[in-house]
């Protein structure tokens, strides 16, 4: 009871300068959170949190010796912290550096429309993967990736089948680099990725794939890749690489990570459209045949 009534005697002894300082406070995490949420960034945050409560317990228990070490390092733990996550702080900036502030401090509203560009992404796919031919498709979500784009050929396309098809077709200047589509537009081709240094990758995974999984180890991209060896689709995110993905199950996971929860309706309907249209198409080819 005396806590509760402690507890009432600050909350009055507050001015509105202190309500507005939890506020903005408040504001600040619940955007900077997710903006961080990468798995570069998670190694940094576990190392900081692992410390912290080493030093807690080794306070506790009184292990006098490890408390000393454990000084020392602290003593040039920031040069060191440094040192050791040069490649995760660098990324960690980027990252923040490329949203762009009207997505920071705006209300989030819905996001674009995307059924064409994933329909056509997934048509393109379905023949590249058909026909072996390699592609590396980067979707940008909150990240610009203003970084990488700057690498390639700016396109400002818009996304169709015949365009992705085209660009990376064998021939093609721009096919061995990836494109970045951002807001539902194909912004730029040719672009060099970074390549992912995950030693428990599979070892037949080439330049391509590598170049998916750093992408997305790097940035809170969505990379599709068809393999120019045996045509298998596969899509990096978070530095995961799901593989061997039919067209279907292509399009699924492309609603479910860039559209938002409202679509999951929409998103739904369009799946059993084409799986009426798909079984269409096969009985109409039983007929002729």
């Amino acid at each position: 009871m005396e806590g509760i009534q402690n507890f009432l005697q600050i909350i009055g002894g507050m001015q509105w300068s202190d309500y507005l300082d939890i506020i903005v406070v408040a504001f600040l995490i619940y955007k900077l959170l997710p903006l961080l949420k990468t798995p570069n960034v998670m190694r940094i945050a576990r190392t900081v949190i692992a410390l912290v409560i080493i030093a807690w317990l080794t306070d506790v228990m009184k292990l006098h010796t490890l408390s000393w070490i454990l000084n020392q390092f602290l003593a040039i733990g920031l040069l060191a912290f440094v040192v050791l996550f040069q490649p995760e702080l660098r990324r960690m900036l980027d990252h923040l550096g490329n949203v762009k502030l009207s997505k920071f401090f705006a209300v989030s509203k819905p996001a674009q429309e995307m059924d064409a560009v994933i329909a056509q992404t997934v048509m393109a796919c379905e023949i590249m993967s058909r026909e072996k031919v390699g592609a590396l498709i980067v979707f940008a979500r909150e990240q610009r990736l203003d970084e990488y784009f700057k690498t390639g050929t700016e396109i400002d396309g818009q996304v169709s089948e015949q365009l992705l098809r085209n660009i990376f077709f064998k021939n093609s200047p721009l096919h061995d680099g990836a494109m970045i589509i951002r807001d539902g537009r194909v912004a730029a081709a040719g672009c060099v990725l970074p390549l992912s240094d995950n030693y428990r990758l599979s070892a037949d995974l080439g330049t391509r794939h590598r170049a998916g999984v750093g992408m997305s180890e790097a940035s809170d991209a969505v990379v599709v890749i068809v393999s120019e060896e045996n045509g298998t689709i596969s899509v990096a995110v978070g530095g995961m690489l799901k593989r061997h993905l039919a067209p279907q199950t292509l399009e699924k996971l492309l609603y479910n990570e860039l559209c938002p929860p409202e679509n999951e309706e929409k998103a739904s309907k369009r799946n059993l459209l084409n799986k009426i249209k798909h079984k269409s198409e096969e009985a109409d080819g039983h007929e002729k045949n």
